[in-house]
């Protein structure tokens, strides 16, 4: 106990997903601490073997995502009183990612749809051309902007019960970003982008369930830009654009 506050009993997945359980921690609580500060606790003072990822501590890198109390969510964001239950804690992997180890997850199948849905910039000039101003207040790139600001931090990701039950559905993260580099004028196939995400396991697999813009810890609107890939697909399925 610290400072007159009772220990939490937290419980944190151990092992790879076929072969793992949960194990039980009591961990002494302190004022403002977070779900990561839990973690590192753990690790540091009672299992040494815990095996979990994190980076900047500030809500810049991304990499602490975790499932807490069955939601996903960057810890080190996360205070703890703010998703207790009662003194009980339950710390897990984010969802629909291969499990390495414990809470540490296997990215490589994110990116990977990343680069599927052509999520990469496509330039069409050299760095002997002149740079191509871009108005700030343009409505491209105001569209561009509102999805810019994603970490890859998976969050979306694990949240998307489209992708549980979809492997091949690329995701929430995935098509934002190609919305965003379809509104940016700078890139250099845009018909390239479209191809991608109309294709097998593209935007019109979403469900507009929303659970990727109500849990993105950036505020930012996946399911915006999914809606705006489908429309843009349907448009140059008419000839209308594209």
């Amino acid at each position: 106990m610290s400072d007159g506050l009772r220990d939490l009993e937290v419980t944190v997945w151990r092992g790879r997903e076929a072969a793992g359980s949960y194990q039980r921690f009591s961990v002494p609580r302190q004022e403002s601490q977070t779900v990561l500060d839990v973690i590192a606790w753990i690790q540091q003072n009672a299992d040494p073997t815990l095996s979990y990822r994190y980076a900047c501590r500030v809500g810049m890198c991304g990499s602490c995502a975790m499932t807490v109390n069955g939601k996903p969510r960057w810890t080190c964001r996360t205070h703890v009183s703010k998703v207790v239950k009662g003194d009980r804690l339950e710390v897990g992997p984010l969802r629909n990612l291969p499990v390495i180890k414990d809470l540490a997850v296997d990215m490589d199948p994110f990116f990977d749809k990343w680069v599927a849905a052509e999520g990469v910039f496509h330039p069409e000039k050299s760095r002997h051309d002149p740079i191509e101003p871009v108005r700030p207040t343009s409505e491209q790139r105001v569209v561009a902007d509102r999805g810019i600001e994603c970490i890859n931090c998976a969050v979306c990701y694990a949240s998307c019960d489209t992708v549980s039950g979809n492997p091949d559905y690329l995701g929430p993260a995935a098509l934002n970003r190609a919305w965003t580099l379809y509104n940016d004028q700078r890139d250099g196939d845009r018909r390239g982008i479209l191809d991608a995400v109309s294709g097998s396991g593209g935007c019109h697999n979403c469900h507009s369930q929303g659970s990727c813009t109500l849990y993105c810890p950036n505020e930012l609107d996946p399911l915006g830009s999914i809606a705006g890939l489908k429309r843009a697909t349907v448009r140059r399925a008419f000839g209308m654009e594209g």
